[in-house]
């Protein structure tokens, strides 16, 4: 099954909805990446996506990278250097621990959903919203069959 089937129209809703809510607290960008596997160290390959999806752009660098590759079942939550820079080390060990319950059920769209406002409310206190804040990432899921070079 290709990346861009596995989720249900009502669950790529549900997780774009989520995107939109968590950024409403925060001037942190947060984006979802799905690809059918990972070869290679999963953090390597979402620092390789974060690139790509040009999340390093942002003004502040507070773009959040939630990766998963689904045959392989590895994720990912990449923050970054901005975030980075003011919070420790495990700053989302919890989000990434709570995920993992959800997707040990096999939900794995409320997993994504539960990981991203969690996010969104951790960014909150490092990157509160601005008054001026723009939307610099798009909302929408990027899926590895649908990218340009899927290396």
């Amino acid at each position: 099954m290709k990346p861009s089937e596995f989720f249900s129209q009502e669950e790529k809703d549900k997780i774009v909805r989520a995107i939109e809510e968590a950024e409403k607290n925060t001037s942190g960008e947060i984006r979802v990446h799905i690809e059918k596997d990972c070869k290679t160290d999963v953090l390597d390959r979402a620092a390789y996506i974060f690139k790509k999806l040009k999340m390093h752009k942002t003004k502040l660098r507070n773009g959040v990278l939630f990766y998963l590759a689904l045959e392989d079942r590895k994720f990912a939550i990449l923050g970054d250097a901005g975030i980075n820079r003011v919070t420790p080390d495990d700053f989302w060990d919890n989000i990434k621990d709570k995920m993992l319950e959800y997707f040990r059920e096999n939900r794995i769209a409320d997993g994504l959903v539960k990981g991203i406002l969690m996010a969104g409310e951790k960014l909150k206190e490092h990157f509160p919203y601005q008054q001026d804040d723009v939307n610099e990432l798009s909302d929408e899921i990027s899926f590895g069959d649908k990218m340009k070079d899927k290396k």
